[in-house]
């Protein structure tokens, strides 16, 4: 029960105890919340909290983990996976894939006015359509990124996203989920090994022990050929392949970004036409 001792230390960290209503004296040795609090909270004896802090106790009740859940406030994604860490939701076991419904791919390319892309749970992209090949500088090349070696191990990368830490943390959250799903598939573990030798900011940030999935959310970017862009996104899960997920990008009809991503999308047919 280690992963389950170290997700409750790293997510009672992260609470303040203003945020659950609790009043804070004097000086506080530890950052959020105290164990003797998240008890109080969960209704269980301190004693029994520490116990689980300290991975003694390793059969947690479905409804302990739901108070613990709640005194933590985790969002969905957080209460399943520590349900999963504590044995007490199903795993996903399919390995990861790396194959992509030829009827998907088919669907990306006539999604023209819109980056879109697939990845799965070790974040290989998987599939993507022109624009969002040109977006992310995949034009030409070899092969397409992973995406958590594209934010952490390449400069091109970092330096597409104006929020950089902003998204590799989300990024990192959401890499945890999928591990959690099955922290023996051997594409996911491949990536986590290399991830921790070579990049010291994504240690950091995978030791902060947070897990979300991907939402809809606003991307700054700012793209070599067309300059800054403000993107909304939408994360939908591939039900026909577990651990696949479909990522959109679109952009504020009539903005400045529209524009660009119109610009961008006029110079990748043109590089196209010009390579045939």
């Amino acid at each position: 029960m280690k992963a389950l001792a170290e997700y409750l230390r790293s997510r009672r960290a992260a609470v303040t105890p203003g945020e659950v209503h609790l009043v804070s004296n004097g000086h506080r040795r530890v950052p959020g919340l105290r164990r003797e609090e998240v008890a109080l909270l969960a209704g269980v004896s301190v004693d029994y909290y520490v116990r689980l802090e300290q991975g003694r106790e390793t059969s947690p009740s479905a409804q302990v983990l739901d108070a613990l859940a709640s005194a933590l406030q985790l969002p969905y994604d957080g209460r399943l996976h520590l349900f999963r860490l504590a044995g007490l939701a199903p795993r996903t076991r399919a390995a990861t894939t790396t194959r992509v419904d030829p009827h998907l791919q088919q669907f990306l390319d006539g999604w023209s006015a819109q980056p879109a892309l697939i990845y799965n749970r070790a974040f290989d992209v998987l599939a993507s359509n022109e624009l969002a090949d040109a977006l992310f500088g995949w034009e030409g090349g070899p092969a397409r990124d992973n995406l958590m070696e594209l934010l952490f191990l390449r400069p091109e990368g970092r330096a597409l996203y104006a929020d950089w830490e902003v998204v590799a943390r989300n990024a990192v959250a959401g890499f945890r989920l999928g591990y959690g799903e099955d922290p023996s598939d051997p594409r996911v573990r491949t990536v986590l090994t290399h991830l921790l030798a070579q990049s010291s900011s994504f240690t950091g940030m995978w030791g902060e022990n947070d897990a979300r999935g991907k939402r809809a959310g606003t991307k700054r970017l700012v793209h070599p050929d067309v300059g800054p862009l403000t993107l909304e996104s939408q994360t939908f899960d591939i039900r026909s392949a577990p651990g696949q997920e479909l990522v959109v990008y679109h952009a504020e009809p009539g903005s400045s970004s529209a524009d660009a991503l119109g610009l961008l999308g006029t110079l990748a047919a043109t590089r196209r036409t010009v390579s045939t």
